[in-house]
């Protein structure tokens, strides 16, 4: 029989989410993970079998904590008109916060960090950001669609491609030039106002 483990899976998957967030997939190394996490590396292969699934529970994790939170008011049944602007908002806070933050504090978003790494070209992988993608652009609509209800279908599209291009801009930027990742959005938050 085999051992129990004797350690919090959770904890471990979000100390592997944050590192992966931080330096993407392939900088990563098992040793990097038992700092961070404590856990030694039999037990995390054992758990996961290997640094690939452990990057997949992290990317699920990751989704799970920190994406679907910040989508909620959008995806409400009756969505309020200024919840696009708050979650721009907040976005903007996110990314000011994380780079006011000590170094080891993520920040951008781990999608787009895989997505412009080599697994970013593996199917699953391509999947899961597809998936991200049609995720974000589902509830940036409904905001947009609840900010602006006269406006036409074309027209909340239209909206909807450049909200969308902002954040992944913003999120981008965040790593580099978080200054210029917060202007972003607070120009796509002016946008919406101008058009509402």
């Amino acid at each position: 029989m085999g051992r129990t483990a004797t350690f919090n899976s959770t904890e471990l998957i979000a100390s592997a989410r944050d590192l992966f967030w931080q330096k993407g997939f392939s900088d990563v190394s098992v040793a990097d993970v038992e700092a961070a996490s404590g856990v030694g590396r039999s037990s995390i292969y054992h758990a996961f079998g290997s640094m690939r699934g452990l990057f997949d529970a992290a990317v699920d994790d990751y989704l799970t904590t920190i994406v679907a939170p910040r989508l909620t008011e959008l995806n409400r049944d009756d969505v309020h008109p200024d919840a696009i602007c708050s979650y721009l908002s907040d976005l903007r806070d996110a990314i000011t916060a994380a780079s006011a933050a000590d170094a080891g504090t993520p920040s951008g978003c781990l999608i787009l960090t895989a997505s412009a790494t080599p697994i970013g070209a593996d199917d699953a992988v391509h999947g899961v950001i597809e998936n991200y993608r049609a995720m974000l652009s589902d509830a940036i609509r409904r905001g947009i669609a609840a900010r602006m209800p006269e406006a036409s279908s074309s027209i909340v599209d239209h909206h909807t491609r450049l909200t969308v291009a902002a954040i992944i801009a913003a999120q981008c930027l965040a790593r580099i030039n978080p200054d210029e990742a917060a202007r972003t959005l607070d120009a796509a938050t002016s946008a919406l106002d101008t058009s509402a």
